[in-house]
């Protein structure tokens, strides 16, 4: 049996739970008793069977603090986190934003190993990196559907188009044209703020999310989806107000004209709703194609 086929079977542990020292996530202390005696209620009472859908919700609200179940690197992999990451950063810097928004993961091997100031993943670093694509990610807490298969899945340039002005690509027919639509109706206001995002470029967001999470999978993994499981990968992409920069991936968004004029409009189908059960925080920015 090969790596990746036994990494798919069963991913090597590499986890470790959170020090129950941690308890409830800050938020929650700055309620009153009787909302933190229920909540404890809900999430205690581990033989309700609805437990693990109340458990994400309340997570996906509070989604970047940390609670006493959460998920966390071992120590020894948040080393390689750090290492991979910064290889990473600096293949796209090489190549460029717009390009590794295409990268496979086999043409970045070949970049790290061609350019000496990128420099060769370890046999560790790689190792870390399939564990991370094939790891059973439903122990994070995601439970959102899987949408690239393996590691090492491409995205075919002839079937995707450079956005002018965004640095971003989309995919050719139906994402083009509801991105074509929007501009249309709504005007200059509205920008493209996140197109198609390949299994690199997803590891790129995930691991930095994971470091200045401290090494906590399961709390980048309720603002991110982990590699493999992310909808820009096949067809979605993200939108914005232009000017409104990093506000436009908050709930800010929400208060801005171009957001109301794309409800209005009907383009907003939330993958992410408020008040999922996958275990992810609200994206009013984010437009369902596929």
């Amino acid at each position: 049996m090969n790596r990746r086929k036994f990494l798919k079977l069963a991913a090597v542990s590499m986890v470790l739970p959170v020090p129950d020292v941690l308890g409830f996530a800050p938020g929650f202390e700055k309620r009153d008793s009787s909302q933190r005696a229920g909540a404890d209620r809900g999430v205690k009472n581990s033989l309700a069977p609805d437990h693990g859908v109340k458990d994400r919700l309340i997570k996906s609200r509070f989604f970047d603090h940390a609670f006493k179940d959460d998920i966390l690197l071992s120590p020894n992999d948040v080393a390689l986190l750090n290492t991979s990451l910064a290889r990473l950063t600096r293949i796209q810097k090489v190549i460029g934003y717009g390009n590794f928004s295409l990268l496979n993961f086999d043409d970045a091997v070949v970049y790290a190993r061609s350019y000496s100031r990128i420099g060769r993943f370890s046999k560790a670093e790689l190792f870390f990196l399939e564990k991370i694509f094939y790891d059973q990610v439903t122990k994070y807490g995601f439970m959102g559907e899987k949408t690239i298969e393996t590691i090492t899945g491409k995205i075919k340039k002839k079937e995707v188009k450079k956005i002018p002005s965004t640095g971003h690509y989309l995919y050719r027919g139906k994402p083009i044209a509801v991105y074509q639509a929007i501009q249309k109706k709504i005007g200059p206001d509205v920008v493209l703020t996140s197109g198609i995002r390949s299994v690199m470029k997803q590891f790129l967001l995930f691991l930095n999310k994971t470091a200045k999470s401290r090494g906590n999978l399961s709390m980048a993994s309720r603002s991110l989806a982990p590699p493999g499981y992310s909808y820009h990968g096949v067809g979605d992409f993200d939108v914005g107000k232009k000017g409104f920069g990093v506000a436009n991936f908050t709930e800010q968004f929400t208060q801005t004209q171009v957001y109301k004029r794309l409800a209005d409009l009907g383009y907003i189908t939330f993958r992410y709703d408020r008040g999922n059960d996958l275990g992810v925080r609200f994206e009013p920015w984010h437009i369902e194609v596929v």
